[in-house]
């Protein structure tokens, strides 16, 4: 199998395994989470660079300080989305969760054409607008917006918008992050200790182990998908994107027994078909223009 595809569905299967991680930390607040994450990624970045020796980026930074305005705005939409995923996770809100990885290759269409002034295709249309359509369904069963995927979705497509036409690299970007975060995670991590209130404070060595694995957890898939982005093409990253959110979709489901009315269900199911079209509108838009190339004379 082509190396790519092996680096970025192993990104992607770790993704998708996140609430089986995360259950494991349940008695932690999200928020404690959320800085303990920070604050071993930085350290597991910081040492990544060190050992391959990566810190001529640095020059970039000193040369052009705007970009690392860009890189607060970012780590803050990244921090955001961390925290409301893991806050979904340990609060029974697995398979809400998932809905917004479903539906956030269709939102950067939309984005793409705000932002970036692309101009989707009318198949891409079609399946934007059949996702849409899902999300009303599933606004109307429940009397209210899908609040948790949504978020996901907008926090992590706008953030992905940025890094899009960011100046550095998947790691050299992760550690920029969160070495503006860390300072803020420390503070906050000293200040509930000082009052007794943080789960550190008080955890047992099963409890600290998890914690620290949160700096390779977080850092080793984005590298993965970094690699495996690389050597692909857009079309089968966008097809292998899905396996993050199916997983999360099957843990909610059948692992942690979330509830799924057959009446959710079909806003579930317009959304795949959304995916579905997108995908194979994709690949058939690809193919047709190989071919095109294939037949032009040299």
């Amino acid at each position: 199998m082509q190396p790519g595809i092996v680096y970025a569905a192993l990104a992607f299967v770790g993704w998708g395994l996140f609430p089986v991680y995360f259950r494991q930390l349940e008695q932690v607040p999200a928020l404690e989470i959320i800085m303990h994450r920070t604050l071993w990624s930085m350290l597991f970045v910081a040492l990544l660079l060190l050992v391959r020796r990566r810190w001529e980026w640095l020059a970039q930074l000193r040369q052009n300080p705007r970009t690392v305005g860009v890189f607060a705005l970012s780590a803050l939409l990244l921090s955001g989305n961390w925290l409301i995923y893991v806050w979904a996770v340990n609060n029974g809100h697995v398979v809400d969760a998932s809905l917004g990885y479903f539906i956030q290759p269709l939102l950067n269409v939309a984005l793409g054409t705000v932002f970036l002034h692309e101009r989707p295709r009318s198949g891409q249309w079609a399946a934007v607008a059949l996702a849409a359509a899902g999300v009303a369904w599933l606004t109307w069963q429940a009397g209210h917006l899908p609040w948790i995927g949504l978020s996901l979705a907008l926090t992590f497509g706008i953030y992905g918008l940025m890094r899009k036409v960011a100046v550095l690299g998947a790691l050299e970007g992760l550690a920029v992050e969160t070495a503006l975060l860390t300072p803020l995670a420390l503070a906050a991590l000293a200040w509930w200790g000082w009052r007794g209130e943080a789960a550190w404070v008080h955890a047992d060595a099963p409890l600290w182990g998890w914690l620290l694995a949160a700096g390779p957890f977080t850092a080793i898939p984005l590298l993965l998908f970094a690699a495996g982005a690389r050597r692909i093409t857009l079309t089968t990253l966008g097809v292998l994107q899905y396996i993050g959110p199916t997983l999360q979709f099957m843990l909610g489901v059948w692992l942690y027994g979330e509830s799924l009315t057959p009446a959710r269900l079909i806003g579930f199911v317009l959304i795949w078909a959304a995916l579905v079209l997108f995908t194979l509108e994709g690949a058939w838009r690809q193919r047709r223009g190989a071919s095109r190339v294939a037949r032009t004379p040299a």
